[in-house]
């Protein structure tokens, strides 16, 4: 009898494990095919976006043909019936189980935000990249006849794999897939292929020529009292300004829906505005996704109030129906911010810069896990007191605001509690 139980007992576990091995032979499986596939789209999508920046940069006139390139993005979006797109939106609410992600999207996005890029659209390339991942995710697991629920980890696997091989960003891009949809609760069934497709994905657009995004810092100060009070300052102005972004985002999108409802006029007023605005300014710094203007502020060098007409700018050219990201223009954003207080509060401006990248990001994404990640992956950890300092800060201020309405916020930012409701 005893001999009996033993064998059944052992019998029991012999399943477990085998199920076990053969749910991660699966995962890993499919995390390998879109890792593969998704990044060698990215791949090609992140040369592209490089070459018409550069032919932009070359042949300044281009800037000029804006209107007629937003004029072609909106009849793309009408020859495929696609005029009621929600971009990034509807991948969260796919994941949601509230729609179905079609693959047109891939293609529509692709060719859409090279279009914005080459003729001066400021917006960035991983809010469009997610898009792109999610689509072809989407697409692999209907080919595969994977259910529903399996569906929605390989849009999310799609999401990391797109991300991660954009910006060379493994850890962040693992993790943002499964924060982004609902904040309070990770969608952690997906954690081995979202790993397994970012690394994956990274490295193949690494090999193909890639080169993974990361900043130097040139100044770290001893953290001290005086200098976290600093910080803290730079993060509350982050929270501040991400909710401004938010607002003036979602804001310029609802007027030109209520007073321009003719797609091909809203869309040529908002390029005219964006040219006359370069031409009054005497710059191009405000066109393309902004890493430039990075660069600079990570260098301690930045105009002042520039945040103020990159969101301007950035406003202009998404809401009026360019495509592209908004999570780029968003670290261009916090950089420029952060450099200009960083030099007001007479504390590395450099650092300051990286602090509101990244306390940036956090405001406008309600993401502090994968925003600390990101800050290891694009700086290092030598300011990880520092970004822990801007990230929670943030996180607590930015309240329920953000770039994606379809996000939910399941557990309230102020108390053990579950609030379940979309961001403003």
């Amino acid at each position: 009898m005893d001999t009996c139980k033993i064998k059944k007992t052992i019998l029991h576990y012999a399943e477990k494990i085998f199920k076990n091995i053969k749910n991660f032979l699966k995962w890993v499986t499919i995390a390998v095919i879109v890792g593969m596939v998704v990044g060698s789209f990215s791949t090609l999508f992140a040369f592209s976006i490089t070459w018409v920046t550069d032919l932009r940069e070359r042949h300044g006139w281009i800037v000029y043909l804006l209107p007629l390139a937003g004029c072609v993005i909106v009849s793309l979006y009408k020859i495929f019936h696609y005029e009621n797109n929600k971009g990034t939106n509807l991948v969260l609410s796919t994941i949601h189980s509230e729609s179905e992600l079609p693959f047109r999207m891939a293609p529509l996005i692709f060719i859409s935000t090279i279009i914005t890029h080459m003729f001066g659209g400021s917006a960035g390339r991983e809010g469009a990249a997610l898009q792109l991942g999610g689509s072809i995710g989407s697409k692999l697991a209907r080919l595969m006849k994977l259910d529903e629920q399996d569906q929605h980890v390989v849009i999310m696997c799609g999401m990391s794999a797109a991300f991660s091989a954009l910006f060379g960003t493994p850890m962040a891009a693992a993790i943002f897939a499964m924060e982004v949809v609902s904040v309070g609760v990770m969608y952690y069934a997906a954690l081995v292929p979202c790993v397994f497709s970012a690394l994956i994905a990274s490295k193949f657009a690494f090999t193909m020529g890639i080169s993974p995004e990361s900043f130097s810092i040139s100044d770290i100060p001893e953290l001290t009292i005086e200098n976290g009070v600093k910080i803290i300052i730079i993060a509350l102005l982050c929270a501040a300004i991400s909710v401004l972004f938010c607002m003036l985002l979602h804001g310029t999108g609802d007027l030109y829906r209520k007073y321009l409802k003719n797609p091909y006029i809203r869309i040529i007023l908002s390029a005219c505005m964006i040219i006359l605005l370069s031409a009054i300014l005497k710059t191009n710094d405000y066109l393309g996704a902004g890493i430039p203007m990075i660069e600079r502020a990570m260098n301690g060098d930045t105009v002042p109030f520039s945040f103020v007409l990159k969101m301007i700018f950035t406003a202009l050219t998404l809401e009026a129906g360019f495509k592209g990201g908004e999570i780029v223009p968003s670290f261009c954003v916090g950089a420029t911010l952060g450099c200009f207080v960083g030099q007001v509060l007479d504390i590395s401006p450099s650092l300051c810069a990286a602090v509101g990248m990244i306390g940036l990001f956090c405001g406008v994404t309600n993401c502090p896990v994968t925003s600390l990640l990101i800050s290891f992956e694009l700086f290092g950890y030598k300011g990880v007191s520092y970004f822990m300092i801007a990230i929670s800060v943030s996180y607590l201020m930015s309240g329920y605001y953000g770039l994606y309405n379809d996000q939910t916020i399941v557990y309230s930012k102020y108390k053990a509690k579950y609030v379940n409701k979309k961001t403003k």
